[in-house]
């Protein structure tokens, strides 16, 4: 008799958390007043860098979400999933002009 091994350890988390690697090229912006707070994006963030605002900012019990610009890969999968399932309130904006626009620099 086979015997499976289907339940795997847990792994040992790192350290230090991972850094990006490179500087994207595009950056994901919430559009806050669009969204719904559905957070349909989150789980599929391949760097879990989106996250709800905090209650007090809007005083709304369904806060919409935000990205963590220092985080972000610029993957575009949280607009992708934005547009397919819910409401299309995440833009993608090139890098150079995020940081034009908002001040931030982005490594």
């Amino acid at each position: 008799m086979a015997v499976y091994n289907h339940f795997k350890g847990i792994p040992e988390l790192p350290e230090l958390p991972n850094l990006k690697k490179k500087r994207p090229k595009v950056m994901a912006i919430v559009d806050e007043d669009n969204c719904t707070g559905c957070q349909a994006c989150v789980p599929f963030c391949p760097v879990d860098c989106i996250e709800p605002v905090p209650i007090e900012k809007y005083g709304s019990p369904i806060p919409p979400v935000q990205v963590r610009f220092d985080e972000c890969i610029g993957c575009q999968v949280c607009a992708r999933v934005c547009t397919k399932l819910t409401w299309d309130a995440i833009r993608i904006m090139k890098t150079d002009l995020f940081e034009e626009l908002y001040q931030i620099k982005i490594d």
